[in-house]
């Protein structure tokens, strides 16, 4: 028997569709049978790793004596919600002759599978099927194509060295520093992520530097000339050595134009300084990565970037699209016979633009995409065989398709060739430009000459061509181009018409939206702050995968640090994210450091890095981290009984305690063992008094609250149903403040007394206790 694991059911059912045998399918529970090949699936991650307690009980609660926590041997548990299907596939493995790797063509995709055949301990053969895209076509040549799994085992490993590497910085350093900033004094949890926190810092230092913004005025001068085949506009070019100006090279001071304005009218006429004329061309855009979609979607429809994956995903499921967590942006040449069933299709799709630009299209054309040394697990997004009607997809799916048929078709058009001409006039020693540029053939930009867009709010809509970054200079001065100049040459005279002098302001540096943050995230080399590093980052691709960047964005929003507003989906912190993001250090807040694991990472996947040698620089830089805390200047917990007790627990595992620091003599003793004292607690269902001596005694008693000045039920307004009591189940919970500090009540006063504390605006009792961690 041969059995296949695939990621997905859906991509189960399309392989059993394509085995060589001609049967019928049988659908079993969690497999399908075609002949002899079983096709079954993991549907994600069936194991995840296990939590610091799982390892060792002192490890629930969290303190600074046992940080770092690095596991002797890494320990994997089967995730509860996927256990039956791990049985099935267990099972399946048992009894199989030869498996094959059936996920993603990624390196998350290999590890998925590969973690499974580990963990039950497989020692039958193993073969690996890359599969870009769903379509039978696809499928079948990926069939008569399979590779040994042995093939892929440092993609794995550079896998495992990510897993890892987030465990060691999740676990450690969210421990470190909550309790850093607790001993301080400030109740709060810090989740720290290797790419998150740096993703979030960039975000906080970019609105601290709108806030610090002060715009300056400068000014421009602009000279109309009138030479015999006409008159343009130049634009005065100040020399470093202009008085006036600032350390940008603009100048601040209006005086001084007033000056050159008035030496030009009078003085002796213009002459032509040089004229270069250039023959260039754009090259045609390269197909799309997952990346370069989402930025492209977020440009032309103000889509966020999970929307963009969510609906790649769908296409690429409906097997009109190719795989769409993409890093590429190339083709392998032996797909390059596929253009015209590709063609075709696109002009019967019921787009009236694309049928027509393929229709147009010059088939001979073979741009740069073609490249097979380019190609990674995964080529380029593009349009699959299959025929597509545009009329039975949803407006998402219609818009992402159009996006990616557009960039496919823009391979088979030429080149964009256009002639540059600069003009330097000099008129009393100083030095005006003018540039223009004629177009002389539109090649590929024919499909994205601009057109009304629903994402655009005025009338300037989003340039599509541009492949080049989010983010450019806001100090650089453009010099406007203009599509005519008149003829001239050297040394013709040309005279002083008019002149303008016109008044500019800088502009701020705009906020970031979720696509050009993930851009940020891609083209992380533009915000490292070594300046060496910066050079070797370029070449790299950035923090995050192409799969991971949208999460964690989405996830940084869901989890309250940053927030979205207005149409365009603008990004900035919240007041908790400005707090992680100020009270972490320079190496966890600038993603150099992160950058770095990246390019190890893919070193590692081409096997030249080890996971041993990666892991083992992690532990360093934790530690090194930890040691910059000085926990043993600031508590030692052996002596510091009977004096504070901090504790925080993990995942609810035992009961949280209250993580305030007071004088512990001034409370009772302890009934029971006579040791500790009877301090104040929040639990789940509101305050009750503990033991100081927990977890050996685990004494509790009730307190009543003070809320006499509550009498009756409170009325709620439908709005502030948000909270609904999970005792009575009656009543929502109201914020009310008793003696100075925020909690929460019960509305059904009369029937239910609970209450609990309040955690950044949120009732305890539904603030998700994973975040601890």
């Amino acid at each position: 028997m041969r059995l296949f694991i695939a990621e997905k059911p859906s991509m189960a059912r399309e392989i059993s569709k394509c085995l060589p045998e001609n049967k019928n399918i049988q659908k079993r529970n969690g497999y399908f049978i075609q002949g002899d090949d079983v096709v079954t699936w993991v549907v994600g991650h069936v194991l995840h790793q296990a939590e610091p307690g799982d390892y060792d009980d002192k490890y629930i609660r969290w303190r600074p004596q046992d940080l770092p926590i690095v596991p002797d041997e890494w320990k994997l548990l089967v995730t509860d919600s996927s256990r039956q299907q791990f049985e099935i596939v267990k099972d399946l493995i048992s009894k199989a002759d030869v498996i094959v790797n059936a996920g993603d063509p990624d390196r998350e995709g290999q590890l998925l599978v590969d973690e499974v055949l580990y963990y039950v301990g497989n020692t039958k053969p193993v073969q690996r099927i890359l599969l870009n895209a769903l379509d039978e076509k696809s499928i079948r040549s990926a069939l008569d194509d399979l590779r040994d799994n042995k093939d892929f085992h440092n993609l794995y490993q550079s896998a495992l060295a990510r897993a890892r590497a987030d465990w060691l910085i999740g676990m450690n350093l969210s421990r470190a520093y909550t309790l850093s900033e607790r001993y301080k004094g400030h109740k709060v949890t810090l989740p720290i992520g290797r790419v998150k926190t740096p993703t979030l810092a960039l975000v906080v230092r970019r609105e601290r530097e709108l806030a610090a913004f002060k715009p300056v005025d400068y000014f421009t001068v602009k000279v109309l000339y009138n030479h015999p085949n006409g008159v343009f506009w130049a634009t005065w070019q100040p020399t470093d050595e202009q008085k006036g100006l600032d350390p940008d090279g603009r100048l601040i001071n209006k005086a001084i134009a007033d000056e050159l304005v008035e030496c030009l009218q009078a003085g002796p006429d213009g002459f032509i300084k040089g004229v270069t004329k250039s023959k260039k061309k754009d090259v045609q855009r390269l197909p799309l990565s997952l990346s370069s979609l989402q930025v492209l979607a977020g440009k032309a429809f103000s889509y966020d970037p999970q929307t963009v994956l969510d609906t790649a995903q769908k296409l690429y499921e409906k097997k009109l699209t190719t795989y769409p967590r993409s890093d590429c942006e190339y083709l392998p040449p032996n797909q390059y016979d596929d253009r015209n069933a590709i063609l075709n299709n696109l002009q019967n799709a019921g787009d009236e633009r694309l049928a027509q630009w393929a229709a147009d299209a010059d088939r001979s054309i073979k741009s740069r995409a073609w490249n097979e040394k380019k190609i990674t697990a995964h080529h380029a997004i593009i349009p699959t065989t299959v025929a597509c009607n545009i009329n039975s997809l949803s407006q998402e799916e219609r818009n992402i398709y159009f996006l990616i048929s557009q960039a496919y078709i823009a391979q088979f058009y030429g080149e964009h060739i256009y002639e540059q001409t600069k003009i330097v006039v000099e008129q009393c020693k100083e030095e005006f430009v003018a540039n223009g540029r004629v177009v002389i053939e539109e090649g590929w930009k024919l499909l994205y000459k601009r057109h009304k867009s629903k994402s655009t709010t005025d009338n300037d809509e989003p340039d599509l061509t541009d492949e080049r970054g989010a983010e450019s200079d806001p100090k650089k001065e453009v010099i406007e181009e203009t599509d005519h100049l008149p003829a001239v040459k050297k040394n013709d005279t040309v005279l002083y018409t008019d002149s303008s002098v016109e008044a500019k302001q800088t502009k701020p540096p705009s906020r970031f939206t979720p696509s050009t943050l993930l851009q940020a995230m891609k083209e992380i080399h533009k915000f490292v702050k070594n300046e060496d590093l910066k050079k070797q980052l370029k070449a790299v691709s950035g923090i995050g995968t192409e799969a991971t960047r949208a999460n964690i964005i989405d996830e940084l929003i869901s989890r309250g640090f940053m927030k979205t507003s207005g149409k365009k989906q603008v990004l900035s912190p919240t007041e908790t994210g400005y707090l992680l993001v100020d009270a972490l250090p320079e190496e966890l807040l600038y993603p150099d450091e992160t950058a770095v694991w990246e390019e190890r990472l893919a070193l590692m996947s081409e096997g030249a890095d080890t996971l041993d040698s990666f892991l083992a620089d992690q532990i360093k830089f934790l530690q090194l981290l930890i040691d910059k805390l000085d926990f043993d200047k600031v508590i030692n917990f052996d002596q510091m009984m009977p004096n504070v007790v901090r504790t925080i627990t993990s995942q609810n595992r035992k009961r949280p305690m209250d993580n305030e620091s007071i004088d512990l003599s001034s409370l009772p003793v302890c009934p029971k063992c006579k040791k500790g004292r009877l301090q104040q607690r929040n639990g789940k269902f509101g305050a009750f008094l503990g033991c100081t001596n927990y977890p050996r005694c685990k004494h509790t008693q009730q307190v009543e609250e003070d809320t006499s000045s509550v009498e009756g039920n409170i009325e709620v307004s439908d709005e502030d149903k948000q909270y609904k009591c999970p005792r009575c189940k009656v009543g929502y919970f109201v914020k009310q403040e008793v003696r100075g500090r925020t909690n929460w009540i019960c509305s059904n006063r009369s029937q239910c007394k609970t209450q609990c504390s309040d955690v950044d605006g949120v009732p305890s009792i539904y603030v998700n206790k994973s975040n601890i961690t």
